[in-house]
């Protein structure tokens, strides 16, 4: 097997329990080079604690995972050359400018030309013309933008991505996702959690549902939607949203309010 056919992500067995918590019961998935693969699950699901072990921030208890070629457990080192990871909170520092954002993390790691890397992945992430204004000015998508761009320095091929556009609205949300789809166009793979079923509908090549601690479902949009069968309402015939999906999949959660956040998909029902 060649190094592009290599999965950039595989999980096998992966398992992770806090005292009597099973927080991963054996978790299981390839995630292919160059490519979106979209992890959802409800809150407490242990998407975090995935992304943790993939990042070599947190020791499975069984299992074995690899990035890009490298054992988490024993190249860990490796690992965390190839990656970057960007949290649920941009962590950028708002004294300082844009620019000056991206050059530090480019000296910090110790990379010739950093005024040219900043003024690249500026430009890369549309925030030239902001560059010399500080970060505390910047709207919630730009912050977040710039976040991502911070993680880029030093191109590593894989990108872990934990709920990106928590608490952004419905703009700084889709321009999130213009940068999202420009990593992976030039061929960084993305490993994205998220508990929003239109960001995986609009990003993901592949999706997995992890429920209770175990991968219940695994694929591409088109394969998961028909899981269910497409419903005619007055002779117009509808298929399943992702939405539709997941709940019957996982049921709905406590005191029946729906298992996750389906911020702005389509209801299931067809109304004329």
């Amino acid at each position: 097997m060649t190094t592009q056919q290599v999965p950039a992500i595989r999980l096998r067995g992966l398992k992770k329990s806090y005292q009597k918590l099973h927080v991963l019961r054996g978790v299981d998935f390839d995630v292919a080079r160059g490519s979106i693969f979209a992890l959802l699950g409800s809150n407490g699901a242990g998407k975090t604690t995935v992304v943790k072990i993939l990042s070599t921030l947190l020791k499975a208890d069984a299992g074995a995972a690899s990035v890009n070629g490298f054992d988490v457990a024993t190249q860990a080192a490796k690992v965390r050359e190839s990656i970057s990871l960007t949290g649920q909170f941009a962590a950028v520092d708002e004294i300082l400018t844009g620019r000056e954002n991206l050059v530090l993390v480019a000296r910090l790691r110790h990379l010739r030309h950093p005024g040219t890397i900043a003024d690249e992945l500026l430009e890369r992430f549309s925030l030239t013309d902001a560059a010399t204004r500080k970060a505390s000015t910047y709207s919630g998508g730009m912050r977040r933008r710039l976040d991502i761009a911070m993680s880029l320095i030093g191109n590593p091929p894989v990108i872990f991505l934990d709920e990106p556009t928590t608490g952004l609205d419905p703009q700084a949300r889709i321009e999130v996702w213009q940068a999202v789809r420009q990593l992976a166009s030039q061929g960084t793979t993305v490993l994205l959690t998220t508990q929003y079923l239109d960001e995986a509908e609009q990003l993901a090549d592949r999706i997995a549902i992890l429920h209770e601690g175990r991968i219940i479902v695994n694929g591409t949009l088109t394969e998961l939607k028909q899981l269910l069968p497409s419903a005619t309402v007055e002779y117009v015939e509808k298929q399943p949203t992702l939405e539709d999906v997941f709940l019957t999949l996982v049921g709905a959660g406590k005191d029946g309010e729906p298992a996750m956040t389906a911020a702005s998909v389509p209801t299931s029902r067809e109304q004329r």
